[in-house]
């Protein structure tokens, strides 16, 4: 079964960086199509970015867009979220997401992942 563990989470002021990672094990990373989601306090999850299996579809929600950066490193198994100009509406628990298929349903719908992470938490503040 795969397995997804993120990283890099953490309390950073507004305006500041962070480096998330997604490590895959249990199947190679280069068939899976990866997405990156976050829920804060008292909202349903929301769709931030995703990149396919060969890193050449790339989308971002209108909220990360010029902001963050997904990438993808097959032959390390990891994933990653560069997260630039953290606003505290950023602060929230981030997941990883992996699924084969594309669905057609949507880049962002978190039904169509098969296999998720433990999230990670950020806190953007001063």
């Amino acid at each position: 079964q795969l397995q997804l563990v993120e990283s890099g989470g953490g309390l950073v002021q507004p305006g500041g960086s962070l480096r998330l990672s997604c490590v895959v094990s249990g199947w190679s990373l280069h068939y899976y199509h990866i997405g990156w989601f976050r829920q804060a306090p008292g909202k349903e999850r929301e769709g931030i970015s995703y990149i396919n299996s060969r890193g050449g579809d790339i989308t971002y929600a209108d909220s990360v867009k010029g902001r963050f950066t997904i990438s993808r490193d097959n032959a390390k198994n990891t994933a990653y979220l560069q997260m630039n100009y953290l606003r505290p509406e950023d602060s929230a628990v981030y997941y990883c997401a992996a699924r084969q298929l594309d669905s057609g349903l949507g880049w962002n719908n978190a039904a169509t992942f098969d296999d998720w992470g433990q999230g990670t938490q950020v806190t953007v503040s001063s």
